[in-house]
């Protein structure tokens, strides 16, 4: 129990620090210049300066002092950022070095550690088709690797996935406007144009309220399937068996077209409801690509 204890805190250890020097080398103002404050607060009142704007002067200031004074005002920056993140089985996956989970553990780091500098708030929300826990936003070091430990170590008690259930949990746990980051690779059971209505009717709703950003992870085996002969397919999350010729190369062209089929009417329906959206594979570097979305939204939001 000690060694495993050690091991936990070893490997934590290692992402806090991993993730850090990225924030401080790589992502230094991108995070504070992406996701802005809810407004300005008045800060202070200082005498006119040529080329102040008229407008922001205080004339019950300026009557009383006899000459002009204007308002100054700061970014209200504090946020509250919270992490939605499927840790159904399918998350589980992994062809490469790390999982969908190990991936969903990283990113959720490189954010909260990037909150924390700013001063912003950070909560968790782990589901799979059921809510598995609920962290609510706050700041800290301490906090943050207790957010990164639930990710990695949480032992879930479902196996599906249900993305409509976590979303409608978030308008009722969160009653502050909010950046909410969906983490999944959302493979959900069910009849698929079902699934889609009902997540698209939750990201409608969801992003009404707050700053919805879908983070969709996947793994480069789950497109393209090797030639391997006969093979017994299991589904991780319902447990259903299919058996695949993978040696008929036109078995492998319909896989690789169906899935990818899935993938761009994910992203086609995100984009349909507003949702910013970061595409993220296990086997290739995350961050380019978060910087890539950074530059992107900031850009749209100008």
């Amino acid at each position: 129990m000690a060694s495993t204890t050690k091991a936990m805190m070893t490997r934590l250890r290692q992402l806090e620090i991993r993730t850090r020097r990225l924030v401080n080398d790589s992502l230094v103002g991108e995070y504070h210049s992406v996701f802005k404050g809810r407004g300005m607060d008045f800060d202070e009142v200082r005498e006119y300066i040529a080329g102040d704007e008229v407008r922001a002067i205080d004339w019950n200031v300026t009557a009383r002092a006899g000459r002009p004074f204007v308002k100054k005002f700061a970014e209200e920056r504090e946020l509250n950022i919270l992490l939605v993140v499927d840790i159904s089985a399918s998350g589980n996956f992994g062809s490469g070095a790390q999982s969908k989970r190990d991936l969903a553990a990283e990113l959720a780091s490189l954010l909260a550690f990037s909150a924390i500098r700013n001063s912003d708030k950070v909560g968790l929300l782990l589901y799979t088709d059921r809510i598995e826990q609920f962290l609510p936003p706050k700041k800290g070091r301490r906090h943050v690797l207790r957010v990164v430990r639930e990710i990695l170590y949480h032992v879930p008690q479902g196996r599906g996935t249900d993305s409509v259930k976590a979303l409608d949990v978030v308008s009722h746990v969160l009653h502050r406007r909010a950046i909410v980051f969906l983490i999944s690779d959302f493979q959900s059971p069910g009849e698929p144009a079902r699934v889609a209505v009902d997540l698209r009717r939750a990201m409608r709703q969801t992003n009404r309220r707050h700053d919805l950003v879908a983070v969709h992870i996947e793994d480069a085996r789950e497109k393209v399937l090797p030639n391997l002969g006969v093979l017994a397919l299991q589904d991780a999350e319902t447990g259903a068996v299919i058996e695949l010729d993978t040696a008929d190369s036109g078995v492998r062209r319909r896989f690789n077209r169906e899935a990818i089929e899935r993938a761009r009417h994910l992203v086609s329906d995100f984009r349909a409801e507003g949702v910013d959206t970061l595409e993220l594979d296990t086997n290739a570097p995350y961050l380019p690509a978060l910087q890539r979305f950074f530059k992107s939204r900031e850009r749209r939001h100008a």
